[in-house]
């Protein structure tokens, strides 16, 4: 137990009271962390940095805690308690957010991609085996069957005797026609096992794009507080007109999804702000009037992204901001059509071309600087096309 580090210091309140209730389940395993680590296939100072706070884990580290906590008492943990766990799992989530922690979901989403590919093609490597070894045994049983055929075609006289000498006929014909049907059976398995296969291959591609993107992101330079006045100053990137930066609102229900977005859209010039419902939503949408484009996720709770877009574009002061759908539920035209009937300017799959998303909201991005600098230098708003 001595190898339970203390808490580390200067830790966000939400990180510090989360890192003091995973310590309490940890303890209730009356284990070292060295040993934890070993059992769960863990770095044991990645395990001690989750346990003193200065790291947050993934919530499956903390799912898998409550598991062995409940193997070693022997009573389940009450769905209250683990609820309890998640929102302080979130809201130190929320606190720490960093482009470091994005990765590593990423990387957890990538693992689980490429094992969906790995099974996938072991089973159809063992399907298209059973598969063959059906396709031999009803060409044998065609041979046999055929040769039953020709010897009835040229003993017509003894059609009676040659009957009792092949009593298994029927039985044949029967195994046949359930090879048959097996065969149809696993052709369409078959298939269905290579669907899955090439769409865990698009998962691990478009994955791997968006690692390379998060890695290859400067580190991120935290704004000094004060500067004494006629100090020298850096290089600045020029700025695009006047006014403050513009605003990107993310909406999405599933935390890992809104750092992932971050992660994608960190290096443009523009402000990002989430919610994770479509009430916060709006909420956002009342503080603020200088958003360039929405992204609204289409599956959430109690008010999707659907209706989500119908209340904005039923506000005078919101309904010319661009919406683009994101959705996990495919581009299928029927989502696609309910898309763009909500008001929406683009509908794009999860998981999304990191690269294609980055160029939609620059280019929406551009179109709002523009007409903020003409609406800046008196032009009629009925000219800005």
């Amino acid at each position: 137990m001595g190898e339970l580090h203390p808490l580390g210091e200067n830790l966000p309140e939400e990180c510090r009271v989360f890192a003091v209730e995973l310590r309490k389940l940890f303890l209730g395993l009356g284990i070292s962390v060295r040993r934890y680590a070993v059992r769960r296939h863990r770095d044991p100072s990645t395990v001690s940095r989750f346990l003193n706070g200065t790291r947050i884990p993934p919530w499956e580290f903390v799912f898998d805690l409550f598991a062995d906590l409940a193997a070693r008492r022997g009573v389940a943990p009450t769905p209250a308690a683990i609820e309890l766990v998640r929102e302080l799992h979130r809201a130190a989530v929320r606190t720490s957010r960093s482009p470091g922690h994005a990765m590593e979901i990423l990387q957890v989403q990538l693992a689980d991609a490429d094992r969906d590919a790995r099974v996938s093609m072991a089973h159809q490597d063992a399907l298209g085996e059973a598969l063959l070894d059906r396709k031999h045994r009803i060409a044998d049983l065609e041979v046999r069957l055929n040769q039953a055929e020709a010897a009835w075609a040229t003993e017509r006289a003894r059609a009676d005797a040659l009957e009792r000498d092949l009593p298994d006929r029927d039985e044949l014909l029967k195994e046949r026609d359930l090879l048959q049907q097996e065969v149809r059976r696993l052709a369409e398995e078959l298939e269905e096992v290579r669907l899955r296969g090439r769409r865990a291959e698009e998962r691990c591609l478009v994955l791997e794009r968006q690692l390379a993107m998060v890695e290859s992101q400067p580190p991120v330079v935290v704004p000094q507080p004060e500067q004494a006045p006629g100090g020298p100053e850096g290089p600045t990137a020029p700025k695009r007109g006047t006014g403050p930066r513009p605003k990107i609102l993310v909406v999405d229900d599933q935390q890992n999804n809104l750092l992932a977005m971050e992660a994608v859209l960190a290096t443009l010039d523009q402000e990002l702000v989430t919610a994770t419902s479509g009430q916060e939503a709006l909420k956002a949408l009342l503080d603020h009037d200088d958003f360039a484009v929405i992204l609204l996720d289409v599956q959430m709770p109690e008010m999707d992204g659907y209706e989500t877009a119908a209340h904005i574009k039923r506000r005078p002061r919101n309904r010319d901001i661009p919406i683009i759908f994101l959705t996990a539920m495919g581009a299928d035209p029927e989502h696609s059509s309910r898309g763009y009937a909500a008001g929406a300017v683009d509908y794009m799959a999860k998981p999304f071309d990191p690269w294609a998303l980055r160029a939609k909201v620059s280019v929406f991005t551009e179109i709002f600087l523009e007409r903020r600098q003409r609406r800046s230098q008196g032009e009629d708003p009925a000219d800005w096309g």
